[in-house]
């Protein structure tokens, strides 16, 4: 995920830039309304997308000048931290004890931010080239307060996306073909998916008298076994439920006729039903 340079530190000259947040700030714009903790999507968001993530604790908290933070979001004030690395969970960075970086904190009625002087976090970053000691977030509020609970969900998150096989990257699904089959509602759905590796990817949905749908997922040259169901909040599960598009796109639908073609839209939606919404709470 490619950022803007502003928002690597600036050189240490600059910091003297660096000001006590005045409370003022907060009162000339509005809160955001109270988010609950990320979901399993957000935190895969994060893990998806970082080179590196580690467990820091705080040990020093500067607010920046806001005329030299550029693109904060209102309720929100753009922070120099000092911090030490605890553990890398994740990537093949060797970390000193000592690190550094910017991050965008949300504030409160007051204008203040958390207090997290001598509080664990966990960082989703990657190293700047050439700054030894000095991170970049891979987004302005890329940076979680630890808990047990958070740290055991980024865990399990991480070895899915390191596990042999893992499913890559969904990108859209680019063939959808419904054959019928010789009773009236009978016949099957393949759904042909292009991947960011390119590797084979497909949804199968069967139809048969009598019986409820079944549909079944593979990334990999096997099709896909009616029953194959990605559990909630597994890596597969995010891969479709969180990028899928909303509908089947008329070019991807090659099937036959007209009714074939409506019989592979009613299974794609149904799938979609099937995953169930992709919730997040960050934008």
């Amino acid at each position: 995920m490619n950022r803007s340079n502003s928002f690597v530190l600036p050189a240490l000259a600059a910091l003297l830039g660096v000001v006590a947040l005045p409370a003022h700030r907060a009162e000339s714009q509005p809160l955001p309304a109270p988010r609950s903790g990320p979901t399993y999507a957000d935190l895969a968001d994060l893990a998806d997308s970082a080179p590196l993530v580690a467990r820091l604790q705080v040990r020093k908290l500067v607010a920046i000048d806001p005329a030299r933070a550029a693109g904060v979001r209102p309720g929100r004030a753009r922070f120099y931290v000092e911090a030490r690395t605890e553990a890398l969970l994740a990537g093949q960075a060797v970390l000193g004890e000592a690190q550094r970086y910017l991050v965008d904190l949300p504030l409160d009625a007051k204008g203040k931010p958390p207090k997290l002087k001598k509080t664990s976090v966990l960082v989703f970053a990657r190293q700047v080239a050439g700054r030894p000691g000095e991170l970049q977030l891979i987004r302005p509020e890329a940076q979680l307060v630890w808990d047990a609970a958070v740290d055991a969900r980024v865990r399990t998150i991480l070895a899915e996306l390191l596990a042999p096989g893992a499913p890559p990257r969904v990108l859209r699904v680019r063939e959808a073909i419904h054959v019928a089959g010789n009773l009236a509602g009978e016949g099957e759905t393949q759904l042909f998916l292009a991947t960011s590796d390119e590797e084979p990817a497909a949804i199968t949905v069967t139809r048969t008298p009598g019986q409820p749908p079944r549909w079944g997922v593979s990334f990999s040259e096997v099709l896909a076994q009616s029953g194959d169901v990605p559990p909630r909040e597994t890596l597969t599960w995010y891969r479709l439920a969180c990028f899928l598009p909303a509908r089947l796109s008329t070019a991807a639908n090659v099937s036959g006729s007209g009714a074939d073609r409506a019989a592979a839209a009613a299974d794609y939606r149904f799938v979609l039903d099937q995953l169930g919404p992709c919730e997040r709470t960050a934008s």
